[in-house]
């Protein structure tokens, strides 16, 4: 009887750990991906093309792609887990999201000389970004 105890014993207690292990994962996860750029298109958009020869490529690889990873959403296509805190007109469109909420944004793409500047400048107004990898 001691044995069969001991062995569910230690069966719940493993499985406590995995479950414990998992969740400090999940949670690690979300907070490296607290932030997000959604990059609001359109098909035939000439400057959202010129973003993505432009900066595109790029992008993931900076700190800036490391702190706010880039998503891409159709204009047309209504997201069902953040709010636009206005309606998206123009395309491109660079909307900073946390937490299912729009913090800020950059309507417009004035090409790679300006753009860097204007979302870092937005990532440091509204995040505790840093400007290095890993902020």
């Amino acid at each position: 009887m001691y044995y069969k105890t001991q062995s569910l014993f230690g069966r719940i207690m493993k499985f406590l750990q995995t479950t414990l292990c998992v969740a400090v994962l999940v949670i690690a996860a979300g907070a490296v991906r607290a932030f997000e750029l959604v990059m609001v298109e359109q098909p035939g958009c000439h400057w959202c093309q010129a973003w993505n020869e432009e900066i595109g490529p790029a992008y993931p690889n900076t700190p800036e792609g490391q702190f706010a990873p880039l998503r891409r959403i159709d204009l047309r296509t209504k997201p069902d887990d953040f709010t636009y805190a206005r309606r998206v007109t123009f395309t491109p469109t660079f909307v900073l999201i946390r937490d299912g909420q729009e913090l800020a944004r950059i309507e417009g793409y004035p090409g790679e000389n300006f753009f860097w500047p204007l979302l870092n400048d937005m990532l440091r107004a509204h995040t505790d970004y840093t400007g290095e990898t890993g902020s």
